[in-house]
């Protein structure tokens, strides 16, 4: 019985969990805007800021917090003068080395001892973000002659709803 639990420890060491094995810690996220030299704002889900910068740029972003089953979340905010701010979420997932993998080489102990304390075992999405910034003000009238615009109310951005006059 004692040589089953010592080759029971030692497979346990030498295998781990396969997400472990073959992930990584951290993910690269490119961030890129259309226009570029739009500034960026990321925090996490306990709103601490985890960088400031520009587009274009790639971010090291870490796919756990340490703890058990603990996957991080982001939220990407992308801000340029005279066009509207763009947030984007960014979740982790169990990639395919956790799910798989562990059938294949970690087991149990990789499902739910090894790899639940390390961020191998997810993957972030979206894995790149491409942001294409639309204009801040929106109409749909260019005329001279006095003629009035109908545009939806979620349309006028809150700096104009001011001006906005009711009619009926």
């Amino acid at each position: 019985m004692g040589k089953l639990v010592s080759l029971f420890a030692i497979s346990t060491i030498l295998l781990g969990g396969c997400a472990t094995i073959v992930g990584d810690k951290t993910q690269l996220v490119p961030i890129s805007s259309s226009p570029s030299e739009a500034s960026i704002l990321i925090t996490d889900e306990r709103g601490a800021e985890l960088f400031k910068g520009t587009t274009p740029t790639t971010v090291t972003l870490p796919k756990s917090d340490g703890g058990y089953w603990g996957k991080k979340s982001f939220t990407v905010k992308i801000i340029k003068a005279g066009y509207e701010t763009q947030i984007i979420p960014i979740t982790a997932k169990a990639n395919g080395w956790y799910i798989g993998g562990n059938i294949i080489f970690g087991g149990l102990i990789g499902w739910f001892i090894v790899d639940p304390f390390n961020g191998g075992m997810y993957t972030l999405s979206p894995e790149q973000i491409t942001s294409a910034l639309g204009e801040k003000v929106a109409h749909n009238n260019n005329s001279k002659d006095g003629s009035i615009s109908i545009v939806l109310i979620q349309d006028v951005p809150l700096s104009l709803r001011h001006e906005m006059k009711r009619i009926n």
